[in-house]
């Protein structure tokens, strides 16, 4: 498949001497949604500042298209959409007219259809006389983007899109990116929202203080690194952990009245297992309660794992 960007050995480091990014290798794919998750802080809009040409990076390469950004930033800059995470736009101005203004400042001639084409896919032509001031914060947020699909861009940033927008606007949005991918675009997303993530993106990219700690396909991720849970409740306490469920790595807890598992991959069946073991055992339950867990878990679990590999160095 087509890279659509390229990034090596990406460095930032300020004037203070913070450092934003440490190395960064990323390569992003035509036609996908990839979100780019971590903590604030972690160097997600530095990333895509460097990209955008709004940050100059210390060292490192990006290609765009196959072109490096460095030396043709004027001409490549006009292939890429920025929705930055900030409301950055005159809000006295009417909505059509400021989408318009951003697809002139790109070079393209007018276009009235394709303008108006944008805006009712955003639930925005309704509004498209409004001055900006006037709208609501999911409205406004959706003007931004309105803002940077005016000149058609083939890669398209989206820095917390949906940062302050109902549930309902969140998902109209979401749907209006899966429409962008089946156009052909390939978009590149940060979010706070991890369910956001889970439900949209192909490919998922974690950073943590600067450093890219994974990389992977959104369903490889929940495979290698989900877990199942369960929980059994006993008839009656047990003082130790039954032999024949011990090499299930299970525990004890509520003083006996209840065996824990935590699993991988095979997490279900080696519940089937475990119950068919107290059965054969003659060991009563009550009940199971079995969860999976989100990628919010899993997120959680690696960036406390890498936390505690660094204190330890």
């Amino acid at each position: 498949m087509q890279t659509v960007l390229d990034i090596r050995g990406l460095t930032k480091t300020y004037s203070g001497g913070f450092t934003a990014l440490h190395g960064v290798d990323l390569s992003i794919r035509k036609g996908e949604i990839f979100a780019l998750l971590g903590p604030n802080g972690a160097g997600k809009t530095t990333l895509i500042g460097a990209v955008c040409g709004l940050v100059r990076p210390t060292s490192g390469t990006i290609e765009v298209f196959g072109e490096d950004m460095g030396r043709h930033w004027r001409r490549l800059r006009a292939r890429i959409g920025l929705v930055p995470q900030e409301l950055s736009t005159d809000m006295f101005e009417p909505v059509v007219r400021s989408v318009n203004h951003s697809r002139g400042l790109f070079g393209l001639t007018p276009d009235p259809r394709r303008v108006e084409e944008i805006l009712r896919s955003l639930s925005l032509w309704d509004k498209r006389d409004a001055q900006i001031r006037t709208l609501s914060g999911g409205m406004k947020r959706r003007v931004l983007i309105a803002k940077a699909l005016a000149h058609e861009p083939e890669l398209l940033f989206l820095d917390e899109p949906t940062a302050g927008v109902d549930v309902e606007l969140r998902r109209d949005m979401w749907r209006q990116i899966g429409r962008l991918r089946e156009q052909g675009t390939t978009v590149i997303l940060t979010t706070h929202y991890i369910e956001e993530a889970e439900e949209m993106a192909d490919r998922i990219g974690i950073i943590q203080s600067g450093h890219i700690r994974m990389v992977d396909e959104t369903d490889a991720i929940m495979k290698r690194l989900g877990r199942t849970e369960a929980h059994i409740t006993l008839a009656q306490p047990l003082p130790e952990i039954p032999a024949p469920v011990a090499h299930f790595g299970v525990t004890l807890a509520s003083e006996g009245r209840e065996l824990c598992y935590r699993g991988g991959e095979q997490g279900k069946t080696e519940v089937a297992e475990i119950t068919k073991a107290l059965t054969r055992a003659g060991i009563d339950y009550t009940g199971i309660d079995i969860r999976e867990s989100t990628l919010e878990d899993i997120f959680v679990d690696l960036l406390e794992s890498h936390g505690s590999a660094g204190a330890a160095a």
